[in-house]
């Protein structure tokens, strides 16, 4: 692994973490994020990349990696357990803010917030009709029930997904799950869809 902060880093990492700067995220948070780049066999390209990785933790322990490829595609390791990215940042909350993506989660601690998860396989195209399958049955939204005893004891959730319509069907699959009695959903100003395009283009204050 190619790590990705402050200070001297390999070519591959500095060409990611210019990426990252374009992007609004500031190597301070990156490095925080245990944000690292690694050579490996790509999926969807039939071969060998520069990956970004996002080190999925929980109590300090790996459980997943998401890879993001130089051509925007996503893989995840191969049978690992599936939890939320950020996991270790809730600990001791009463409010948790709950994004789509990782760079989302990223944007929010550049604008002051730590208390933030990302889901880890984005959003559905829609709600699903019918009720809610139970827990074991669930695989679409595992990750939220393999931390349940990170999130049971948290009173407040604010689901800041992308605004399009698969965002908003995530918002309601989410809130489903957690209890609408403890979710409220953030409203992004209107030339913006998510969290990292609020960030971009109104800066951290927004």
């Amino acid at each position: 692994l190619q790590r990705i902060g402050p200070g001297t880093m390999t070519p591959a990492a500095a060409k990611w973490a210019e990426m990252l700067k374009q992007r609004g995220i500031s190597l301070e948070t990156a490095e925080r994020n245990g944000l690292a780049v690694q050579n490996l066999y790509s999926p969807a390209s039939s071969g060998y990349v520069d990956a970004l990785c996002f080190p999925y933790m929980r109590g300090g322990e790996l459980i997943n990696i998401k890879y993001r490829g130089p051509d925007k595609t996503f893989w995840q390791v191969k049978g690992a357990e599936k939890v939320l990215y950020g996991l270790d940042d809730i600990e001791g909350e009463e409010e948790v803010i709950i994004v789509e993506g990782e760079m989302d989660k990223l944007a929010l601690e550049e604008a002051g917030f730590k208390n933030v998860v990302s889901v880890p396989d984005g959003a559905p195209g829609k709600v699903k009709d019918g009720p809610t399958p139970a827990p074991e049955e669930d695989k679409k939204y595992e990750y939220l029930w393999n931390c349940r005893a990170q999130l049971d004891s948290i009173s407040r959730f604010v689901i800041a997904t992308d605004s399009d319509g698969p965002g908003q069907a995530l918002s309601e699959e989410l809130a489903r799950r957690l209890g609408k009695e403890r979710c409220w959903r953030v409203k992004w100003p209107e030339d913006c869809k998510d969290a990292n395009e609020a960030l971009q283009k109104q800066g951290a204050e927004a």
